[in-house]
């Protein structure tokens, strides 16, 4: 039975938003939503995780928890989602180190 799923994407390649579209509705740039299989939902986070280079991905889609979805991410992020006694919770992570600048003397 088909059900709803939310997937974002930031910096991922053009091809990969072309494939998701054929599945989904791209609603704001990076942001697809559509209503697909588990399988066909399954099959599209395969092609994400393996194309998503340089970029990231976060899919939102149902589940049976007590929260009623579940949560996957690909490519790297700031923002990691955590398991905190049954609930996805998550959490920030330290952001890149800036160099600093030194002086001349």
């Amino acid at each position: 039975m088909p059900s709803m799923l939310v997937i974002a994407t930031t910096a991922v390649p053009d091809h990969l938003r072309g494939a998701l579209s054929r599945w989904t509705s791209e609603v704001v740039p990076g942001i697809f939503v559509g209503s697909v299989s588990a399988r066909v939902r399954d099959q599209l986070w395969q092609a994400v995780t393996e194309t998503v280079g340089n970029g990231a991905a976060v899919l939102v889609h149902p589940a049976p928890t007590e929260q009623g979805y579940a949560i996957r991410t690909a490519g790297t992020r700031r923002r990691v989602a955590a398991d905190f006694d049954g609930l996805t919770l998550i959490r920030m992570t330290a952001g890149p180190k800036v160099k600093e600048m030194q002086s001349p003397s």
